[in-house]
């Protein structure tokens, strides 16, 4: 007998919100200032909402993600781990592009910056937990600041005959054009 009352009170409260009665507005989240003022021998304690300071408007409002709303488009590399903090998860995966709202072609360089900067050990905070009482099998190598891609291997300098050696590009392809800290292009001779 108690789930027919249930369900009537449940059906109660739907259409009661859906006609205007019952449901209120989520109270305002702002800063609140506690103001006491004494007239006499009255002491009045009250809060006062403090008003945010307005948000910037982004340079180019038309754009359809954050990278280019903020023009950014080309002015970040994996070293940029602010940044980057915001388009990973906790345990350091990328987050969907319908959470953070990049266009197709900026979440796959932000995901090869996260790649090289999980890489080069720049974000040691953001790594799965492994299961409890887990051992290691490797011994936990230094790293070290890396340019090198994602899939690549590292070149080997002093093997093989002169005319071998060919500049090998150094980074991702996708982030060709994005930040350089040199005026030389970021070759090697392989």
């Amino acid at each position: 007998m108690a789930v027919p009352s249930l369900l009537r009170g449940g059906l109660r409260r739907l259409f009661a919100g859906l006609w205007g009665r019952g449901w209120a507005p989520p109270p305002a989240r702002a800063l609140r200032e506690v103001v006491e003022v004494t007239e006499g021998n009255t002491t009045t304690i009250e809060g006062k909402i403090i008003e945010d300071a307005a948000a910037p408007t982004p340079p180019n409002p038309s754009g359809q993600c954050p990278i280019c709303r903020w023009n950014l488009k080309h002015k970040y590399d994996y070293v940029d781990v602010l940044l980057l903090s915001q388009f990973i998860r906790s345990d350091g995966g990328m987050l969907p592009r319908r959470i953070t709202g990049l266009c197709l072609e900026e979440h796959r360089k932000i995901a090869v910056c996260v790649q090289m900067a999980h890489r080069a050990g720049l974000l040691p905070n953001h790594r799965p937990r492994l299961p409890e009482g887990h051992i290691p099998k490797k011994p936990k190598l230094n790293r070290y600041l890396t340019r090198w891609s994602v899939r690549s291997a590292k070149p080997i300098w002093t093997r093989g005959p002169k005319w071998c050696k060919v500049p090998m590009p150094v980074g991702h392809p996708l982030l060709k054009d994005n930040v350089k800290y040199t005026h030389k292009p970021l070759n090697f001779n392989h």
